[in-house]
């Protein structure tokens, strides 16, 4: 059946906010367009892992059908033992294990999951093909004399709908028109990525606590972050398993990982101020970037530059840091955003995914109560802005922390982080006190220690 042409919900952008956010609203009843300027499905299948955290795994578990969410976890991957602080020398300062980050839980929907992004996206487009409208390159939007809103898009379309929602990343244009004032910033950081594969000649040079988990680097001057993407079970493996589930749920599972990535691999992130590659960072080719990095790391462990030179240049870019710039409360309408279009963030908190999915959770909540009649619309959004706006931007704050920590720190604050570390490493209370609430509870108040956390 085809979506109504004025559905109750515009979503202007496929990213995985908009679509976890389409996947929620259709399993409340909710009729729901997505609006994405790609040509394509397959256009964006690429990019690196994501770590889906407790927060990401509640609300992909709530919005997704249960079908979807047991092959989401199927293909995930473990992340492995449990997150892990090291000198550049590989000494240990701090495991923090996998009990504490979970809280025990042993409900996958309480759990951490390494996903691939072409994955992950795939996942969160099936079952919604009648809503999915590609090639739809928003340009503005006008509200209705009867309170509606009306999106028009650069082919001349356009559709109205009660709300409209704003997922359209970081350079979002529903943002710019709505709220012209809320800017975004360039840091002095900058990132450099790469993957590399695990294979058994990897494996077999790889120390363990590489090749095991979560890892980040406090090293005098700059930081590296790893992370595994070994998979539970390939994605032909999980289809067979789910078979059939997942056509009991209406969806062809032939079709429904075509193209998903079945690599297992390291991921790793340089993470510099950007004067270490200098004024032309953006112009320098994959191999000039990766030499760099081995220039200014030969005191490293020779096993960690090691991941870095045997690293597939193809996989190898960098990237600039950016970070929303929190403002004031504004007044509520039918017109909404999510995800990167009101708080992106740089990548050293690992939660700016993670935060999309919590607004798509709780907005598809707030907009399921108006269609069943228990709420009205203005009140709902409202509701809904004040919550993200507390959580969102405290997680914005969270990932500035320790970009300066990792970028801008001196020499002595960076020893004075890992002496706390170790003093976590010996005391389990302080430990659990400092870290157990920031994996497992990130809702809950966080100490003055546990906001320093890498």
């Amino acid at each position: 059946m085809n979506s109504p042409p004025h559905p109750d919900v515009i979503i202007i952008g496929a990213g995985l906010g908009g679509l976890c956010l389409a996947q929620g609203l259709r399993r409340a009843g909710v009729s729901v367009g997505v609006y994405e300027r790609d040509r394509s499905a397959t256009d964006r299948l690429q990019g690196y892992r994501i770590h889906i955290d407790t927060d990401g795994s509640r609300a992909l578990h709530e919005c997704l059908p249960p079908a979807l969410w047991r092959a989401l976890v199927a293909t995930a991957g473990d992340p492995g033992t449990g997150f892990t602080f090291l000198t550049e020398r590989l000494a240990e300062l701090l495991a923090v294990d996998a009990a504490l980050m979970t809280g025990g839980s042993a409900d996958p929907a309480d759990g951490h999951h390494a996903v691939s992004r072409i994955t992950l996206r795939l996942l969160l487009m099936g079952g919604l093909d009648d809503a999915l409208h590609f090639g739809k390159e928003f340009e503005r939007y006008e509200h209705a004399a009867d309170g509606r809103v009306t999106a028009h898009f650069a082919d001349g379309t356009s559709v109205t709908g009660d709300v409209l929602v704003g997922a359209d990343g970081v350079n979002s244009r529903v943002r710019r028109q709505y709220l012209p004032h809320a800017g975004r910033v360039a840091t002095e950081g900058v990132g450099v990525g790469g993957k590399l594969t695990l294979d058994p000649h990897t494996r077999a040079w790889l120390p363990s606590r590489i090749a095991g988990g979560l890892n980040f680097v406090v090293a005098p001057e700059h930081a590296l972050f790893t992370a595994i993407f070994a998979r539970r079970a390939t994605s032909q493996d999980a289809m067979r398993e789910l078979d059939a589930e997942v056509r009991a749920a209406g969806l062809d599972p032939d079709l429904l990982l075509r193209g998903a990535e079945d690599v297992d691999y390291v991921l790793w992130a340089f993470i510099t101020h950007r004067d270490t590659f200098g004024a032309d960072a953006e112009a320098l080719p994959a191999e000039a970037l990766r030499e760099r990095i081995l220039a200014v790391t030969g005191g490293w462990h020779p096993d960690l530059r090691r991941v870095i030179s045997d690293t597939d240049p193809a996989t190898v870019s960098l990237f600039g840091f950016r970070s929303s710039v929190p403002v004031p409360p504004w007044p509520s309408g039918p017109v909404v955003l999510i995800g990167d279009a009101i708080h992106s963030m740089p990548p050293t908190g690992g939660i700016g995914g993670n935060t999309a999915l919590r607004d798509a959770q709780h907005l598809s909540r707030a907009l399921a109560s108006v269609h069943r009649g228990e709420r009205a619309l203005p009140d709902a959004v409202r509701e809904f802005e004040a919550r993200m706006r507390d959580y969102a931007f405290a997680a914005v704050r969270h990932s500035m922390r320790n970009h300066d920590l990792a970028v801008t720190s001196g020499r002595l604050r960076r020893l004075g982080f890992r002496a706390f570390l170790r003093a976590c490493a010996l005391l389990p209370p302080m430990r659990r006190r400092a870290f157990g609430r920031n994996w497992s509870n990130p809702t809950a108040s966080r100490s003055p220690e546990a906001r320093a956390r890498i």
